[in-house]
């Protein structure tokens, strides 16, 4: 399984907007036929951090992601919104295996 968490610091003034896009993005996310999970979690010490925990079956699908129109249309509307580059690191997901 190809992982990425995300990491995301956004504006404070930003947070609910944020919060809005992003679940547009999840709710047609889990709908990908390679997607295993798309878990949206957010600080309770720092509420302007979040962190997007993203599962595929394969790195392949899960670039075919950064393709789909809902993916496109989260990152040119969040862009703006943060208060630094987002930055995603990969992982290979041992368990659950699938």
């Amino acid at each position: 399984m190809h992982v990425t968490l995300v990491h995301v610091h956004v504006k404070p003034e930003h947070i609910d907007d944020f919060i809005a896009a992003t679940r547009l993005n999840h709710e047609a996310s889990v709908q990908e036929s390679g997607n295993r999970r798309f878990d949206v979690l957010q600080s309770p010490e720092d509420p302007a951090r979040f962190v997007l925990y993203e599962a595929y079956v394969s790195a392949e699908d899960a670039a075919a992601h950064k393709q789909t129109a809902h993916y496109l249309a989260w990152r040119d509307s969040v862009s703006d919104w943060m208060a630094e580059p987002r930055q995603g690191i990969s992982y290979k997901g041992l368990f659950p295996q699938g």
